[in-house]
């Protein structure tokens, strides 16, 4: 998989365009607020752009998708490897982690009721420390 999703989509300007925009974030960020940096930095793209590009590096895998505790979806540029989420349910932030003995558990729990190709996405949610003593 290249940096803009499989070789079957066209590598196009506004692709490329916004995984560049991505990298420049280090938090999760909602499509309208990618669309307004992007904006802000001289890119003419639509905000519907936005949105179809996002949600096809998505389904390329090379985007993490979180949804807030009000339902947006936010996206960050994605680890290459399999991990999951401790997120801040304050400001958002969100620290990658991995469980190892969640791999085996899941592949046995799946094993046990006869489920083959078990995937699983895990979001620990919690507050972090800047957010519970008021740090910016």
């Amino acid at each position: 998989m290249s940096a803009i999703g499989p070789s079957t989509r066209r590598p196009t300007r506004q692709r490329s365009a916004v995984v560049e925009s991505l990298g420049a974030v280090a938090d999760f960020v909602s499509a309208q607020d990618l669309h307004a940096r992007m904006r802000a930095g001289g890119n003419a793209i639509g905000l519907a752009t936005v949105y179809r590009t996002l949600a096809a590096l998505a389904a390329d895998g090379v985007l993490d998708v979180l949804r807030t505790a009000d339902g947006e979806a936010v996206y960050r540029r994605c680890s290459t490897h399999h991990h999951h989420h401790l997120v801040c349910e304050v400001c958002g932030r969100a620290v990658e982690i991995e469980v190892p003995f969640l791999e085996d558990w899941a592949e046995t729990v799946g094993g046990e009721h006869g489920f083959w190709n078990v995937r699983h996405t895990v979001e620990v949610v919690g507050t972090c420390t800047n957010c519970q003593t008021g740090k910016p």
